[in-house]
């Protein structure tokens, strides 16, 4: 007999979401990324800013290439020097990069048993490794509520949004403008979420 899932649907979904945001801000989405979300299952009647949203990055995948993703990628996030985004919480919140908000970060991550990867470059506060962590947490039995909620509002929700916005607005994104829309809308139902588990 299969073993009921422990995490709830909401949850899972929040998981999910946290991850897929995590993988498309990691790197540029590959071909099978893209036929992945290309193919998406939203229902015949998707209602609701997420479903919204994850039906514009549906379209936006059905009518990408994996190369003109890449090229979009490195010009919004790598660039020459830098890109049009810097994805990184202490740029977000000091204008320099490796300031407190990560000195911040790294000190929470050790009481909460996280590390970077080894051989991973980036920062901590990059956007990619803080949705990784949070669909980590998300999915966790261990991990207080209260803590949960802590980290989101110094980490995430004090920044990420504002990110997002950016994305959704950068002249030079196509793809990636629906990946913004996401994020955005997604933050906004987390952030109710958070809010109201608070009480």
């Amino acid at each position: 007999m299969m073993q009921e899932p422990w995490l709830p649907e909401e949850d899972q979904a929040r998981v999910g979401m946290y991850t897929l945001l995590a993988r498309l801000l990691a790197a540029p989405a590959d071909q099978a990324q893209l036929e992945e979300l290309a193919n998406l299952d939203l229902g015949d009647n998707p209602a609701g800013e997420i479903a919204v949203a994850l039906s514009m990055l549906k379209l936006a995948a059905q009518q990408a290439r994996a190369s003109e993703v890449d090229d979009e990628f490195h010009t919004l996030f790598i660039g020459i020097g830098r890109g049009e985004l810097v994805p990184f919480g202490s740029w977000y919140q000091t204008g320099y990069l490796m300031e407190r908000p990560l000195s911040e970060l790294r000190q929470d991550l050790v009481r909460f048993g996280f590390e970077r990867e080894p051989g991973n470059p980036d920062p901590e506060d990059h956007a990619a490794f803080l949705c990784e962590t949070m669909a980590l947490m998300v999915n966790s039995r261990e991990m207080p509520d209260l803590a949960r909620q802590q980290f989101f509002k110094a980490h995430v929700a004090s920044w990420m949004p504002d990110f997002f916005r950016d994305l959704e607005g950068c002249e030079s994104a196509c793809f990636y403008k629906a990946v913004g829309r996401l994020g955005t809308v997604f933050l906004a139902l987390e952030k109710s979420y958070q809010d109201t588990s608070e009480r």
